[in-house]
């Protein structure tokens, strides 16, 4: 008797085996791979902002989302080492910011998804094949965006103010004028 339900568990257990290996392997954490081109500290505030937005969605840090930070500590020639080591760890989404890391992680791999939060010119540096319609696996926001919409809404304005600085960092003076749009002097 003893012997038949150790052969029952044993079957049972085994045939279960599978049922209990794919529910482990949907229960693996999402993991972000977070390819930083400062140090850790330097860029604190923007992983602060990060991780809370990514809680506010319903992500928590350790417990439904993984983050593998690695930082390039001011050295791009470390960008391209830290995106393939991101490839090795199949990690499910590159983030990044800057074109520079952004392009590092975009030659190591074209299946993984990369996100920029900001770009220069993503066009213009080969990232995506266009603003509208990104394309492969590259998404971001980009400076040019602003800028268009900038424009536009400066052909809209009567008057506007312009700030700007000259002189050095250390002595920075600022300077502000006021400019009228031509049709605003022109009557």
């Amino acid at each position: 008797m003893i012997r038949r339900q150790f052969i029952a568990l044993l079957g049972g257990a085994a045939a279960a085996w599978p049922f209990v290996a794919s529910a482990q392997q949907s229960a693996r954490l999402r993991t972000i791979g977070y390819l930083g081109s400062s140090t850790a500290l330097a860029q604190s505030s923007w992983v602060a902002a990060f991780v809370r937005r990514l809680h506010e969605l319903g992500w928590l840090e350790g417990q439904t989302v993984a983050i593998e930070y690695r930082w390039a500590e001011g050295r791009s020639e470390r960008f391209a080492e830290i995106a393939a080591e991101f490839v090795r760890l199949k990690v499910d989404v590159i983030v990044t910011a800057g074109t520079a890391p952004a392009l590092a992680a975009k030659q190591a791999t074209s299946a993984i998804p990369i996100v920029f939060p900001l770009a220069g010119d993503p066009v213009g540096n080969g990232l995506v094949a266009s603003l509208p319609r990104p394309g492969a696996n590259v998404t971001g926001l980009s400076l040019q965006t602003t800028l268009v919409n900038l424009q536009a809404l400066l052909r809209r304005l009567r008057r506007t103010c312009r700030v700007c600085s000259s002189g050095s960092i250390l002595a920075i003076r600022s300077r502000v004028t006021i400019y009228r749009s031509a049709s605003r002097t022109s009557r």
